[in-house]
């Protein structure tokens, strides 16, 4: 211990006595400068987030340091409109709108490159965290859209042809029997003489 009578605050620099400490990860902090760097809520053992020498609640350090994109930090039933620049986070550049693949060669082999697999529809690699399998080719979860429509896909709505990916609805427009009687539904009026 310094002289003094105690440690340093790890906020404010200044003795921090035994009777107003908080340790965390080491280091000794007053309890009223134990508060989240961003939105300055009091913390305690199970609220609190350390990055390098920062405190954060566990919610400002997701937004912070966690990851981005569909389906991350949202939680089950929300939709946030934060893009986090209260954070000192820069929101990403929209996404391009969706394209139907180009990949003149659809084989597997093909779109391999070092070992790793890479998406049909944009051409870039594809990490285990974010791959659909479909069709026969890995994509990405944001990829594996209809071609046609642009409809997200599931396994149990997935048609393919040829490497490329449709909705049901549009492979059955595209690809199905064509012709009287075909695609009318139950209860349609048929032809009879």
């Amino acid at each position: 211990m310094p002289f003094g009578g105690g440690n340093k605050c790890g906020c404010c620099q200044k003795t921090v006595y035994f009777a107003e400490e908080v340790q965390c990860e080491g280091k000794s902090w007053h309890k009223s400068c134990f508060l989240c760097m961003v939105c300055r809520k009091n913390l305690d053992s199970t609220t609190v987030a350390v990055h390098v020498d920062e405190i954060y609640c566990k919610s400002c350090y997701g937004k912070k340091y966690g990851p981005k994109g569909y389906g991350f930090g949202g939680g089950a039933g929300t939709l946030s409109m934060d893009t986090g620049e209260g954070l000192g986070i820069h929101p990403a550049v929209v996404q391009a709108p969706h394209r139907p693949t180009n990949n003149p060669n659809a084989s597997k082999f093909a779109q391999k490159a070092g070992g790793s697999d890479v998406c049909p529809r944009c051409g870039k690699t594809v990490y285990a965290a974010e791959k659909v399998i479909g069709g026969g080719n890995s994509w990405h979860k944001g990829c594996f859209r209809c071609a046609k429509c642009g409809k997200g896909l599931e396994s149990t709505t997935v048609a393919d042809r040829d490497g490329e990916i449709f909705c049901k609805g549009c492979y059955a427009k595209n690809f199905g029997p064509k012709g009287f009687g075909f695609g009318q539904g139950a209860g349609a009026l048929a032809y009879s003489q």
